[in-house]
């Protein structure tokens, strides 16, 4: 018998530098309360979903910087979401920039968590795979500062059973490196979560503009694909604060088709009934983990000038 689950990929339109936490998040509670009359139960939001992507500015100020991080989630400006959550009965996964305590230390992450439909946090992720530099760099257009404003993640890529399936998240860059979907396909993943901030012009790499879009299917279909699972992938679209940002808000099936995708670069609802026993033939057949991967063969690298040949 088919286990449904119908999902809303919830892209974003540009989010103001000025716009407040309590604005955002009526936004997003609205996308919630139409997403569940359209049947979802469950709703994904992007990366760094409740403000502007700072990373794309150089700040100086400590104060300022902390501004742009949630220290407590939920906080009396995020707890609507969670209640709308809970009233609705739809789970969400939300990214957000964190500030946690640990260590005796101030340490900030690019975080992701995910809601079951009662409103409780039943998984949390922090970002591995940071791109961009931490050099100030004011002749570009706009900048890339994510390494000088978090830390590499310290929790791992999990999966947890919710929602009636086994489900795993990543943010953004995470998406372009394969083990990524791997380490998640082996911990079982029917669904992979991801919310990204992406431009669609690298000042240091022009030259493959055009490749942006292609780049994002890519990698998805990819991940589905080889792992057999579905994705979800939620973008930050349109110009925000003079950033162009691509869409290409999309739900791909464990075969690697896109069955569904957004046509704006705004507030958009991509919705689509999954049948997660779809993945059945990717992950007992052709992708069947136990009998056909090899890892004893895979390493260590060999340096192929030392290699002796085969004979």
């Amino acid at each position: 018998m088919p286990r449904y689950l119908t999902i809303a990929a919830a892209q974003s339109g540009p989010i103001s530098r000025t716009a407040s936490r309590a604005e955002t998040v009526a936004r997003l509670v609205e996308q919630m309360r139409d997403a569940r009359s359209r049947g979802a139960e469950l709703i994904v939001f992007t990366e760094c979903a409740l403000t502007a992507f700072f990373p794309h500015w150089w700040i100086d100020d400590e104060a300022e910087l902390d501004s742009w991080f949630e220290r407590d989630f939920p906080s009396p400006a995020t707890q609507p979401l969670f209640d709308a959550a809970a009233e609705l009965g739809i789970g969400f996964c939300l990214g957000y920039a964190e500030i946690a305590f640990e260590a005796g230390r101030k340490r900030r992450f690019n975080t992701s968590v995910l809601v079951d439909q009662t409103g409780r946090i039943v998984g949390k992720y922090r970002k591995l795979h940071l791109p961009g530099h931490e050099d100030h760099r004011p002749h570009n257009p706009f900048q890339n500062l994510e390494k000088r404003y978090f830390e590499v993640g310290n929790l791992p890529l999990g999966t947890w059973r919710t929602l009636g399936g086994i489900v795993g998240m990543c943010i953004c860059n995470d998406r372009r490196w394969p083990e990524t979907f791997r380490m998640l396909g082996l911990g079982g993943a029917e669904l992979v979560l991801v919310g990204y901030n992406t431009p669609d012009h690298i000042p240091e790499h022009p030259e493959m503009d055009h490749l942006v879009d292609f780049h994002n299917r890519l990698c998805l279909q990819a991940g589905a694909y080889q792992n057999g699972c579905w994705v979800v992938g939620v973008a930050k679209a349109g110009t925000e604060e003079g950033v162009s940002q691509m869409g290409q808000t999309s739900i791909i099936a464990p075969s690697g088709e896109a069955v569904a995708m957004s046509s704006t670069l705004g507030d958009e609802l991509v919705i689509h009934r999954c049948d997660l026993d779809l993945v059945k033939p990717y992950k007992e057949y052709i992708w069947n983990f136990a009998r056909n991967r090899r890892p004893e063969f895979y390493g260590p690298i060999t340096d192929q000038a030392d290699a002796t040949p085969p004979q």
